[in-house]
Order: C-alpha cells, then structure tokens, then sequence
C-alpha cells in the first residue's frame, strides 16, 4: 500500500527535526473521541502519531462490552492487526498503547528491530508472552493506577510493570493514586482530571528525549 504525500513528509520531520514518530493503538473500548485527543496532544507538541482502528469502527460504551468483543476476535487477531498496521511504517518508531492496545505495542516494541521507544498505559504483559527479554537501550515508561482492579491480582499487569522497572535500566514506571482504569480517556467516565495531564507532561518528556538522526535520508516508503 503506498504511503502518501503527507506521510512522506512527516517522515521527513522525523528525520530533519528530531520529532518522534508514534504508532498508538487504542483500548478495548475502540478509537474512541479521548484516544484521537491525546494522539492530537501529542501532535501539536510536533511529533507524527499513528492511530490505526483495530476495530473496523466500532466503538463501545461501556468496557465490558468492549472487552467481549476484542475476545471473539480474538486478541491473537488484535495483535496481528497492529502489526500489520506497524508494516506500512519504518521501524525506527516509538510504539503505545491504552490498556488492550498494549498488547500490539508491546509485542512490536520487543519483536520488531529498531524500536525507538515504548509507551504503554493502563497495562503491562510479561516478557515471556512475546518470546524475548525486553530490547537492550529501548526506552520504556509504563502509565498506571495503583488500585485498578485491571492491574491487580489475579491480574499480572501490576507485577509485570515493576518487573520490568526493577530490571530494566531505561524504563520507568508511574504510579498514580486511584482505581480507574482508562484515566488518560477524556472521552470517558474513567477520565480523571489530576492524573491525565501529568501523564501527557511526563510522556512529552519521554518523546522529547527520543534519540533520532538528524539530517539523515528520511527512511524509503514501503511499496
């Protein structure tokens, strides 16, 4: 699929400026308005942002419908889906993900080489699902709340973002005070107005601090 024009020339930024390039994938709930407005925030610091429907449109209401939806198609479909979405981009790119979507950006950030960096919020998978340790000078920052029930026990989330934070040289783990869930989602109940601003400031900081070559050929388009 060619890329177009305008994808050409954000590429070029990449490239010349020094601006970070963002593959974000979406939680269970869909695309929803908040993840567009946080993908926009990003945009507006000056960096590229990706931000694939893996849903074919859908868009859920309440989480646990979502949740039931991304099981009957599988979250194995989901994972491809992103990275099929992360194909049609170069590989020296900062991928993130809102809680279901980390499981594509975490898998991509482990697998794929050239990974500039990883973001992911509300969740936090074990190395070992995806086969490998995670990748040697890649910066990471892990987004969640200390007393959601997603992240608990039984759940690994919680378990695995500190693992990585204890283990990791470059990864850094906040913790914000609360049990929501998907917090950063201005679009949603769980929205929380202290909390998502810090995360958009520290993540700005995160990309700030992305090491890309400047003045370099921009990477060619895939075919």
């Amino acid at each position: 699929m060619p890329v177009s024009n305008s994808g050409e020339r954000a590429r070029r930024l990449v490239i010349v400026l020094g601006v970070a390039e963002v593959l974000l994938f979406h939680h269970a709930q869909g695309l929803t308005r908040g993840c567009l407005a946080f993908a926009d925030r990003l945009r507006a610091a000056g960096h590229v942002v990706h931000a694939p429907d893996l849903y074919d449109g859908k868009v859920f209401t309440d989480l646990s419908d979502g949740v039931r939806y991304a099981e009957e198609v599988g979250f194995d479909t989901i994972i491809e889906r992103g990275r099929l979405a992360a194909d049609r981009l170069p590989d020296r790119i900062v991928y993130a993900g809102f809680s279901l979507g980390v499981l594509p950006a975490q898998m991509l950030a482990q697998t794929r080489p050239g990974a500039k960096g990883a973001l992911l919020f509300h969740s936090c998978i074990p190395t070992s699902e995806f086969g490998s340790p995670w990748p040697m000078g890649v910066p990471l920052q892990i987004h969640m709340m200390d007393a959601d029930e997603w992240v608990l026990p039984p759940n690994q989330d919680l378990a695995a973002a500190r693992q990585l934070n204890e283990t990791v040289d470059s990864a850094e783990l906040f913790l914000y005070p609360g049990a929501r869930h998907l917090f950063v989602d201005n679009s949603l109940p769980d929205y929380d107005e202290k909390a998502a601003p810090l995360v958009t400031e520290r993540v700005l900081s995160f990309l700030d601090r992305i090491d890309y070559p400047r003045g370099t050929p921009p990477p060619k388009a895939p075919n």
